[in-house]
């Protein structure tokens, strides 16, 4: 049982509180009773709050009843939420955080406790690399029959329209073309399809005891995994960036991932150039042009 009132991090409050009539706004003002509810219905002691925690979800550090450590997460209601239950219940454990319990009326996950504060991204780039390819081919599993997730070709086409928008409004009109040329051509030169995490980089993967690196927050999708490894090329961009030589840099990261993983070179090359474009659109369009900008020049090297 709680003995203090429990408070959303500041963080996820910024991120969601612009909406004072909104359903999530909602959501976040009923979120410490919605909480205290799952503490006391799963006889859980809260330890703490994680802060400053994510911008979609409210992590709480707590233990069951014989005294093991577990995370208790709410994410942001809607389909997402109940997707990565299910993703996680396809992985069971192998290469990703192990689902203890859910709860489907309040979106309530409760995990196994990692060690938030160490990802991948505390290591040297190349072991982070390597340490990230490990862990998402563990992922890369069949669908299973009657499946929830949504396909690559879905995403991509539920996309679209906005990309070719948002594209016009940051001035990315030769890029927004190439990406949205091979959004329409990608998906149907697929040889095979996989579940993906869907949001896969390094900061997606943290420091655990049952094995040393387990991913986490996914937003699963069925496709191939050259979309997914796309994500992992876009890591530390700006590090890239930085340095000299970028372009070349960025086609030796895309070769290496590709045969480290035995992936499609040309295909990973594609793929990131999409999710580069689509990223960087999104960041112009939302306010942080440096970074869209940035992204954008990333597109342009691969």
């Amino acid at each position: 049982m709680a003995t203090a009132p429990i408070e959303p991090p500041q963080r996820l409050v910024s991120a969601l509180g612009g909406d004072p009539e909104g359903p999530v706004r909602a959501w976040l003002a009923a979120l410490p009773e919605l909480v205290q509810q799952r503490l006391d219905s799963w006889e859980l002691t809260l330890d703490r709050v994680h802060a400053p925690g994510g911008s979609s979800s409210l992590v709480a550090f707590v233990r069951q009843q014989d005294g093991t450590p577990a995370a208790l997460k709410f994410p942001v209601p809607g389909r997402a939420a109940a997707q990565e239950a299910a993703a996680l219940r396809v992985w069971d454990g192998w290469g990703a955080v192990r689902l203890l319990r859910s709860d489907e009326a309040s979106g309530a996950l409760l995990l196994e406790r990692l060690q938030g504060s160490v990802s991948l991204r505390s290591l040297p780039e190349a072991k982070a690399l390597l340490e990230a390819a490990g862990t998402v081919r563990r992922l890369w599993v069949a669908p299973p029959a009657g499946h929830p997730f949504a396909t690559v070709a879905e995403r991509v086409a539920a996309d679209a329209e906005r990309l070719r928008a948002a594209g016009d409004s940051a001035g990315a009109g030769p890029l927004v073309d190439e990406a949205l040329e091979l959004g329409r051509s990608l998906p149907a030169g697929a040889a095979e399809e996989f579940v993906l995490h869907g949001a896969f980089r390094q900061g997606k993967v943290l420091a655990g005891e049952r094995a040393p690196w387990l991913a986490v927050g996914p937003a699963p999708l069925v496709g191939e995994r050259a979309y997914d490894l796309a994500r992992l090329v876009l890591d530390r961009f700006e590090d890239l960036l930085a340095g000299s030589g970028a372009a070349a840099v960025a086609r030796r990261r895309v070769a290496k991932l590709a045969d480290s993983l035995d992936v499609d070179r040309e295909r990973l090359r594609d793929w990131t150039l999409y999710r580069a474009v689509r990223a960087g659109v999104r960041e112009s369009v939302s306010g942080d042009r440096r970074r869209g900008e940035s992204l954008l020049e990333f597109a342009a090297y691969v």
